[in-house]
């Protein structure tokens, strides 16, 4: 029954052949990721050939400018900066979910309130608002985790919330109400459910853009911090115009690498859409 029900969704998705190709990407790239520490040749932290020594077959994609391997330093990156993503999406998705139901199943005061502020988050601009936590806390993977995840939430709340109201005018859930079933029941059982496809769209977004900022705020030397080596921190080397011009392998594979996640994890999302959406039958 299930696999009867998701079908359906799978045929779908499989119709946008650029989001089925970003997919298989995407999957090789976190495999790799994963796999660091038996892909990678050397120690991304320790020096093991000469100052900024081009690529060769030795080092495939050069040395850093104290010898460390780039390859190795942007498979271990990439662990970060995914790890980053993935627990900035969490964060921030569940938070908003639970914010979101609250709001829109219990109405009144409640919702004001949880609006309320959801409104006075939105009203500030996004990237000023995470500069100024970055700088108010330590600069850390853990903060930029928590700082992420603390500032993504308000549109996932107004979503859930619209959907919540939406679900409460269907029959199903009047019928719960009339039965006396537990709100507990009705709310984790009844609605989120029919929430999570919408909720798992919108979150691809979310996971793109906390590796953007991860990258920004690293790069900025706001984020993690080194020498354990993030996707931004490792374009640190584009600041000088004779590494940005002359030594191309100290910032460029790191900043193709963002991209491609950046690129990929949108068009995987664009597809979700697409797929969750019964009038694309």
């Amino acid at each position: 029954m299930k696999s009867s029900k998701y079908r359906p969704i799978i045929r779908r998705f499989c119709r946008h052949k650029m989001a089925v190709f970003c997919l298989a990407l995407l999957t090789v790239l976190i495999l790799m990721a994963l796999l660091a520490p038996v892909i990678s040749p050397y120690s991304p932290q320790k020096p093991t050939g000469q100052f900024n020594q081009p690529p060769s077959a030795q080092h495939i994609l050069g040395t850093d400018r104290i010898g460390r391997d780039m390859f190795s330093r942007i498979l271990y990156a990439m662990r970060v900066s995914l790890l980053v993503g993935f627990l900035a999406t969490a964060i921030s998705t569940v938070i908003g979910v639970l914010l979101g139901l609250v709001s829109g199943y219990f109405g009144g005061a409640a919702d004001k309130i949880i609006m309320g502020f959801t409104d006075m988050v939105m009203s500030f601009p996004y990237i000023l608002l995470v500069l100024v936590a970055a700088a108010i806390f330590r600069p850390g993977m853990w903060s930029i985790i928590l700082i992420l995840g603390f500032v993504d939430w308000p549109g996932v709340a107004r979503l859930v919330r619209g959907n919540v109201l939406s679900l409460k005018q269907t029959n199903f859930i009047k019928g719960d109400v009339t039965a006396g079933m537990p709100r507990r029941y009705i709310l984790f059982s009844e609605i989120l459910p029919n929430t999570i496809a919408p909720v798992l769209v919108y979150a691809t977004s979310v996971f793109a853009i906390s590796i953007l900022d991860e990258a920004a705020l690293s790069f900025l030397g706001m984020g993690v911090q080194p020498p354990t080596p993030s996707l931004g921190n490792l374009l640190n080397g584009a600041e000088s115009l004779s590494v940005l011009t002359g030594k191309p392998w100290l910032w460029l594979p790191a900043g193709a690498v963002i991209v491609l996640l950046a690129v990929c994890i949108n068009f995987v999302g664009d597809a979700l859409r697409d797929a969750f959406d019964p009038r694309n039958s």
